[in-house]
């Protein structure tokens, strides 16, 4: 009930604005689809192989402990949240999801964490490995695109073309957060930053 009201919250303030983004709804009247956890992610692992950021992702992951094994249709953020060394804004721990969007076809995002995204994410870079179990198609994107404006809580990446199927992703990296605070020498733009660093990925599974 939390995550349903985390996307109806969201879904419902993009459309009271520009209605620029869309929760990516997958195929609404197919079942719920379990995967076998061990097979997904040595996968994930397979396709992370010569991408060293996306290595170290998947085995923190992999040591985590945690596990997904079942694809929420329709598509709701990543069933695992990330860690990270900011968390909610007060110390390590809990940070954001990953998330499936789709209005001009499927891209990854991120979802939540403090404060909000820093329209210029100079110096961060946060990334999605992902694979598409149905048919091997797998890669990484880079998490890029948002609008500076309140209610815009995702960044997200280009369309991707990942084909139908069941596809599981990692979300990793960093993420620079701003928020505003009194203009002074220390913050002369009249924001304060902070870039988050994940520890373990947002993992979750989709239904494209």
């Amino acid at each position: 009930m939390h995550r349903l009201g985390l996307i109806r919250r969201f879904t419902a303030a993009v459309a009271a604005t520009a209605a620029f983004v869309v929760v990516f709804a997958g195929h609404a009247t197919a079942a719920p689809t379990t995967f076998d956890w061990n097979v997904a992610t040595q996968q994930l692992r397979k396709a992370a192989s010569g991408h060293p950021a996306a290595e170290q992702a998947v085995e923190r992951l992999l040591a985590s402990g945690q596990v997904a094994n079942q694809v929420a249709v329709p598509a709701q953020p990543f069933q695992i949240p990330a860690q990270s060394d900011i968390g909610r804004g007060e110390g390590p721990g809990v940070y954001g999801s990953g998330i499936a969007l789709g209005y001009d076809g499927l891209r990854f995002g991120f979802f939540g964490g403090p404060g909000t995204i820093a329209p210029n994410q100079a110096g961060a870079r946060l990334e999605v490995l992902w694979i598409n179990l149905s048919n091997g198609r797998s890669g990484t994107e880079v998490l890029s695109e948002h609008n500076d404006s309140a209610v815009d809580t995702t960044i997200r990446t280009r369309p991707v073309d990942t084909g139908g199927g069941v596809i599981v992703g990692a979300v990793y990296g960093t993420l620079l957060h701003r928020w505003p605070v009194p203009v002074s020498d220390a913050n002369p733009d009249g924001f304060q930053y902070k870039l988050a660093t994940i520890s373990v990925p947002s993992f979750g599974s989709i239904y494209n």
